[in-house]
């Protein structure tokens, strides 16, 4: 086990996580992967990684096109529930993103929705690059999506409430040493509940910094998932294309 990761293992495998979030939204997920395989152009016989998949909705939306696609996970409870809503040419694994996985068993990995950068080592960063690198055959494809943390600084509401049934889940966010800090308070049954999560700001430059330590190329950027030119101050997300 990685040191100092225990918040995201218990957060992210939380039924309070999967409830706050539960608001994500399938036909986004369906559209940029739509657009991302019309940019790509991948062969039909394509293998696909999606690191850090969650519940898999892009792992599915992949496979709905035909690929064959492999989702993996910190979460046991993602796993647990992306296995009974699997489409049948997917398959899923717990597994943490900062170990070996396949050797040169894909032709495109991607890491997508803001699923890197909650390491408290900003050097665990390069090691899932390593660990891509390695997993990719020979000019294959690496997609990031993350959030663009120029808009998200300039836009970031420090205090409010987000309601699922009878939960009221108080969020504060802040941040200190380049991390958002985020605290999440709320009470169930009688008994309060203290989570924290944090993600590094993580830029265009770090991303290609840990690219370039293993020998990937940028070869695009978008700003949403529209696909549209990455505008540091305004697009909404930062959409890396990296080629091994």
């Amino acid at each position: 086990m990685m040191k100092n990761d225990c918040w995201f293992r218990d957060w992210f495998d939380s039924p309070y996580y999967h409830l706050l979030y539960n608001k994500r939204d399938d036909r986004e997920a369906d559209l940029f992967i739509t657009n991302l395989c019309k940019h790509l152009q991948l062969s039909a016989s394509s293998k696909i990684w999606d690191i850090a998949c969650g519940k898999g909705r892009h792992t599915n939306a992949f496979a709905r096109k035909g690929f064959n696609v492999t989702g993996t996970d910190l979460s046991p409870n993602s796993i647990f529930e992306a296995n009974k809503n699997k489409e049948d040419n997917a398959e899923f694994f717990v597994h943490d993103m900062r170990l070996p996985f396949r050797a040169a068993g894909f032709d495109c990995v991607v890491n997508l929705f803001t699923s890197i950068g909650y390491f408290e080592e900003y050097t665990d960063n390069f090691l899932v690059f390593e660990n891509v690198n390695k997993a990719l055959k020979p000019e294959g494809i690496f997609v990031v999506d993350f959030f663009n943390a120029t808009k998200v600084k300039q836009t970031m509401k420090p205090e409010y409430i987000e309601q699922r049934g009878d939960i009221t889940f108080n969020i504060r966010k802040n941040i200190e040493n380049n991390h958002i800090v985020k605290k999440i308070n709320f009470e169930h049954h009688g008994k309060k509940f203290s989570f924290e999560e944090t993600v590094s700001l993580l830029y265009k430059s770090d991303f290609e910094k840990f690219a370039a330590e293993h020998d990937f190329k940028t070869e695009n950027c978008f700003g949403d998932y529209e696909l549209n030119p990455f505008n540091e101050n305004v697009s909404e997300r930062l959409i890396l294309i990296f080629r091994k």
